[in-house]
């Protein structure tokens, strides 16, 4: 446990927050919840950073409903703001990154924080991006002798390090944890030599000159190449409402917030490979589940359609998007839809509703200064070349058909040996 953080619950909650003479940032966490392992280091890499300003304190949510219940938080991660003995800010559950959690945290305390001094950090190449494709990138460039230096804006392993079965990564033994893969691979990158910092947020990027400069909030790095891997995120759901309700009956993970809906009627929005085995995880404790899907055509797998509409619990609506999300306090009620093809409006009954619609990629730091295509994606070819020299684009953050754990992996192999002969043609 981290000598900075309370861990607290419910006979305590008062005394050590809402009698704080410190302002106070409350976890309320679960277990088996991919968004709450997510924040659990970032969690900690900022209580190590502002514990002499902020109290940090975390409470298991699955022993201690009464008082969760009691402040309304009804899903793991949830963060709340105590300054006084009050609630204060603005509450933040699901997914977090460190940016969003240092922004609300200065917009919250901000007068209570302290500076901090920037040094300065020279390095061969410089790899944007903590997943399976920056991982393998710092791999193959620190085994070839060059300073290698992995900036993450939270801890390695991105997207794959949320997915709890892999069974088609080649050479492992049957299901694998995405965290396994790129914990393994972490470890290779640091036992070559490469730099490895966690937690690091990009405030400023020049990839046009020779020398790149990328900065940080404690750090200015001067590279002689780069490797943008960066990945892409899960889109949230376009709809009036649904912003509002997220945590509170639009979720985003069905294996964190899944266990609410014993005995309920859940949707899940989205067609593809996601989507469907999501939904058919529900099923082990929904009543029914319907797949809301704006085509009649699927991105997944005809075996997984198959196998979808096989079981008893899982109805389709197809040519359906929400439009308008219907909650009242902290519950979902309904989802309102529309026909793409005629624009009827229909509503459907749920009890709550997991999104799955795609992902948007990490690419607006890069907007002006590399060529994007028109879904925001770096223009790069299997050579992971980027439209400026010495910078390379590996994983999901590329153009490309195929976005995999192993696809990842192979591009980051290529940006490595890619910058290694880039850096060689200088000398």
């Amino acid at each position: 446990m981290n000598e900075y953080i309370n861990y607290i619950n419910k006979d305590n909650f008062e005394q050590e927050v809402l009698k704080s003479d410190k302002p106070v940032i409350v976890d309320f966490y679960s277990d088996e919840c991919p968004p709450c392992e997510v924040l659990a280091p970032i969690f900690e890499n900022l209580a190590d950073t502002y514990s002499d300003h902020v109290k940090f304190v975390k409470i298991y949510r699955q022993e201690n409903r009464e008082l969760a219940v009691s402040l309304d938080v009804t899903s793991s991660p949830t963060i709340l703001f105590f300054k006084h003995g009050a609630e204060i800010g603005t509450r933040m559950n699901g997914y977090i990154n460190k940016p969003q959690m240092r922004k609300a945290i200065e917009e919250t305390f901000g007068e209570a924080l302290p500076k901090l001094e920037r040094k300065k950090i020279e390095c061969d190449t410089l790899i944007l991006g903590g997943g399976p494709a920056g991982l393998s990138a710092a791999i193959y460039a620190a085994r070839a002798r060059l300073d290698t230096v992995l900036l993450e804006e939270g801890v390695c392993g991105g997207q794959a390090a949320t997915t709890y079965h892999v069974a088609n990564y080649p050479g492992t033994d049957g299901v694998v944890s995405g965290r396994d893969i790129t914990d393994n691979m972490r470890g290779q990158a640091i036992s070559f030599g490469a730099k490895i910092c966690e937690f690091k947020e990009i405030f400023d990027i020049d990839l046009a000159k020779d020398i790149k400069y990328i900065k940080t909030e404690d750090a200015e790095y001067f590279a002689r190449s780069a490797i943008i891997a960066s990945g892409a995120s899960p889109r949230l759901l376009d709809a009036k409402g649904a912003y509002e309700a997220k945590g509170k009956g639009i979720h985003y993970c069905a294996t964190c917030d899944g266990a609410m809906y014993q005995d309920r009627h859940v949707a899940v929005i989205g067609g593809g490979s996601s989507a469907i085995e999501e939904a058919m995880f529900l099923t082990r404790f929904a009543t029914k589940v319907t797949i809301v899907h704006r085509r009649d055509g699927f991105r997944a797998a005809a075996s997984e359609i198959e196998a979808a509409r096989k079981n008893p619990k899982i109805d389709f609506v197809l040519n359906k998007v929400i439009r308008e999300v219907n909650a009242e306090a902290y519950s979902l009620k309904s989802l309102l839809l529309e026909d793409v093809n005629n624009g009827e409006l229909s509503e459907l009954p749920v009890d709550g509703a997991f999104v799955y619609i795609g992902y948007d990629p990490a690419s607006a730091l890069f907007k002006g200064q590399l060529e994007l295509d028109d879904a925001g994606y770096i223009v790069a070819s299997e050579d992971t070349k980027a439209s400026v020299d010495g910078v390379f684009a590996a994983g999901d953050i590329r153009t490309k058909q195929i976005r995999q754990i192993v696809t990842a992996a192979a591009d980051g192999a290529v940006a490595g040996i890619m910058a290694e002969k880039y850096i060689a043609s200088l000398e």
